[in-house]
């Protein structure tokens, strides 16, 4: 069975969407072998050969449209998830956005194959007309797995950037009723946020009374750290627990004098030990060093 005479008359978009429809099943048989669906559905083939009819459809709805080098078009959004969770499965197995355009580049041999098979001569203008088209349809749908391969890497790396922040910022349980938080690197809108939020479920889960938030680590203070820690106070303050900041080291004591901020509202202290005994002490618990003469012993 070959195209039929009425379309391998038509212009050359129709003729691929004819031959896209016809030769769907072909098509995807073809295609369920090839490393970027074979890969993805390891368990049924048929569901990498359905998976494929889907792909051949929407490039079919493409070719009627005649928007061949249209990204946008209206067929490529039908498989954009699909495509999508297929691209995201290949990028978490370490295979970068241009060896996948690469497998979807793969695809092409088989359906020009089959395509120039439909004529009696491939020689003939229609036939080339036609493979120039499958050609453009097939390129345009390797843009879109790219793009879409793209997206699925910034939003792994976001996924991971939130992960790092969160494990940079860890709350820690120093003492019933006291929590602290040491920071370590720049401060920045982002991480402040985690912070904040780290900490006040801290405090809620703990039922915290005094929190710590030491910046023994943070290299230097400006006036958007300071605004950062204020904000982090005032929050902890709202939810019932009174927050110390320790770590204040004397270059960064004298670059908040010379910066004007008013620290006047926040307590602080030296050091993280001397936050620690400050807010034992504030709940009457004594911390004193063990007798020397009894440790020998």
């Amino acid at each position: 069975m070959t195209v039929p005479e009425q379309d391998a008359t038509g212009s050359a978009p129709q003729v691929v969407s004819s031959f896209l429809e016809q030769r769907k099943e072909q098509i995807a048989q073809r295609w369920a072998d090839a490393p970027l669906f074979r890969s993805v559905f390891t368990v049924s083939r048929d569901e990498a050969v359905e998976a494929c009819k889907a792909v051949v459809e929407a490039l079919s709805e493409v070719a009627v449209s005649g928007r061949l080098e249209d990204t946008e078009a209206p067929g490529f959004g039908s498989v954009r998830d699909q495509l999508g969770r297929m691209t995201a499965t290949r990028s978490r197995s370490g295979f970068t956005p241009a060896r996948i355009a690469g497998e979807v580049a793969g695809l092409r041999v088989p359906a020009i194959e089959l395509l120039r098979r439909e004529f009696a001569d491939p020689a003939v203008p229609q036939v080339q007309e036609a493979v120039l088209a499958l050609t453009l349809l097939m390129g345009t749908l390797r843009l879109v797995v790219m793009e879409t391969a793209l997206d699925a890497n910034t939003e792994l790396i976001e996924r991971q950037r939130q992960q790092l922040l969160e494990v940079a910022t860890p709350v820690i349980n120093l003492w019933e009723g006291t929590v602290a938080v040491p920071l370590i690197g720049t401060l920045d809108s982002a991480r402040s946020q985690i912070v904040m939020e780290s900490l006040l479920e801290a405090i809620v889960e703990q039922r915290a009374r005094y929190a710590i938030l030491d910046i023994t680590g943070v290299p230097t203070v400006d006036s958007l750290v300071a605004q950062h820690l204020m904000k982090t106070v005032a929050a902890a303050r709202l939810m019932g627990a009174e927050c110390i900041v320790s770590g204040i080291r004397p270059a960064i004591a004298q670059t908040i004098v010379q910066l004007g901020i008013d620290l006047g509202s926040v307590l602080t202290r030296s050091s993280l030990a001397d936050a620690l005994a400050y807010a034992l002490s504030r709940q009457g618990i004594e911390v004193s060093r063990a007798d020397a003469g009894a440790s020998a012993r």
